[in-house]
Formats: structure tokens, C-alpha cells, sequence
């Protein structure tokens, strides 16, 4: 990998993981500090499980 796809990999990571977050907030009925961390957790998981599967099928 090169410095390029280092960084769109990374952002679309982060893009990933925005999105899922904002979508666990909306979902969930009380926002509190344990609900928050693992929301945020769940998220990066999904988006890291988001992104090697786009790479998986496209073949990179």
C-alpha cells in the first residue's frame, strides 16, 4: 500500500465509523457515558468489518 490508499482507506474508515455512530445515537433512547462507549466500539467494529469487505469484493 501506498501513502494514496493508506489514506483513503483511512478515511473511508472514518467515514464508516461517523456514520454508524450517528446512527447508534439515533437509535438508542438514553445517552449515557457506558451506551456512548459501546456504541463507539460497535461502530469501529462494523466499519472495519465494512471496509475489508468493499476491499474483499473489489479485490484489492
Amino acid at each position: 500500500m501506498n501513502r494514496r490508499t493508506t489514506l483513503l482507506a483511512a478515511a473511508e474508515f472514518l467515514t464508516w465509523w461517523v456514520a454508524l455512530a450517528l446512527l447508534w445515537l439515533v437509535l438508542i433512547s438514553a445517552v449515557d457515558t457506558l451506551e456512548l462507549a459501546v456504541g463507539t466500539a460497535a461502530a469501529g467494529v462494523s466499519a472495519l468489518a465494512a471496509v475489508a469487505a468493499r476491499r474483499a469484493v473489489t479485490g484489492r
